[in-house]
């Protein structure tokens, strides 16, 4: 599969077009952020005197309301938080100039239908590989965070959504890392997956049960905080930079021979079947339906989970020893 690069841009595709950035949370500033600092014509969608408004004023940004702000876009980057997606296309979709482009940063509400576009707006996706304060600080740093590229409906026909999609992704700086192709169904299915079980649910859940063993094992829950959260991120920034090639490169031989006898053990065949079943309710749309069902209902069980999370001893340890450590909130 190609990966697309600054020379694959065409630079007409966009040039003197507005873009509408509705949304100023993490991705929505650094996605108006760049795409200003590489010389498009940007205004942000946000709710008048709200503290985004405020923000991207300051910021030096054009601001309107939603409604008013789609007004005469070519391009309308949909930023807001997945669940508020919705009621925003519903608020302003009469006002879509006919033709426009609008891009998602992910798939989730038009691959589970919750957005079903006018027909004739081109939809796409750019969804960058990091948070937006990365893709933001890689900018300024002359570099780019990697983007995934979807078409999910070309109206204009030929390679005019695509040339629009790639175009975009270089005003933010995602040439710079490289655009690979994929499918709205790919990338939010694949996103899903990665947070539940592996980035997000699989790694905390990890690192609480490892926690919970040494300690009620009779050990000190500072130490035990070190071995298993503080330290994660030295593992992790090896495998980030050189994959498992470099990680097997630092880590000690005690260390290596511990990871390849010790760890089947624990990540094995019965987390793998259970990592086909949540992929299984991602795909069939189950998780998609209780996540918004949740919503609709109040979020009584989400807040009840995220709460029993944040209480956790591990958490209490964790604020003690990282106020020894004021480095950490510097980066």
């Amino acid at each position: 599969m190609k990966i697309y690069g600054q020379k694959d841009v065409n630079k007409k595709a966009l040039k003197g077009a507005r873009i509408a950035v509705l949304g100023y949370g993490s991705q929505g500033r650094a996605h108006a952020l760049n795409l200003k600092d590489s010389g498009h014509d940007v205004i942000v969608g946000v709710r008048k005197g709200g503290a985004s408004w405020t923000k991207a004023k300051r910021d030096g940004l054009k601001v309107a309301e939603p409604a008013a702000a789609v007004i005469d876009a070519e391009l309308i980057a949909f930023l807001v938080p997945d669940l508020a997606q919705k009621a925003l296309y519903e608020s302003v979709k009469d006002g879509l100039k006919k033709g426009a482009t609008l891009l998602f940063a992910h798939g989730f509400n038009v691959h589970f239908k919750q957005i079903k576009p006018r027909k004739d707006l081109d939809v796409v996706l750019i969804a960058p590989k990091g948070p937006g304060d990365l893709v933001r600080r890689q900018y300024q740093q002359g570099r780019g965070v990697p983007c995934l590229l979807a078409v999910q409906q070309a109206a204009s026909g030929g390679r005019k959504a695509f040339d629009k999609a790639l175009a975009y992704a270089h005003g933010i700086g995602g040439t710079r890392g490289g655009v690979l192709t994929t499918t709205f169904a790919e990338e939010t299915e694949t996103d899903l997956f990665g947070e539940q079980a592996v980035l997000c649910g699989g790694a905390t859940e990890l690192v609480v049960k490892g926690f919970e063993t040494l300690v009620e094992a009779g050990y000190q829950p500072e130490v035990a905080y070190y071995e298993c959260l503080h330290e994660l991120k030295l593992i992790v920034d090896l495998l980030h930079e050189g994959g498992i090639t470099k990680m097997h490169q630092f880590i000690s031989d005690t260390a290596k021979y511990g990871d390849l006898t010790r760890g089947p053990r624990v990540v094995n065949k019965a987390t793998k079947k259970e990592m086909k079943k949540i992929l299984t309710e991602i795909q069939d749309g189950k998780f998609a339906r209780q996540w918004i069902a949740e919503n609709k209902t109040g979020n009584k069980k989400y807040r009840k989970l995220l709460q029993a999370d944040l209480a956790h001893p591990i958490e209490k340890v964790g604020v003690k020893l990282r106020a020894r450590m004021p480095w950490l909130e510097q980066n």
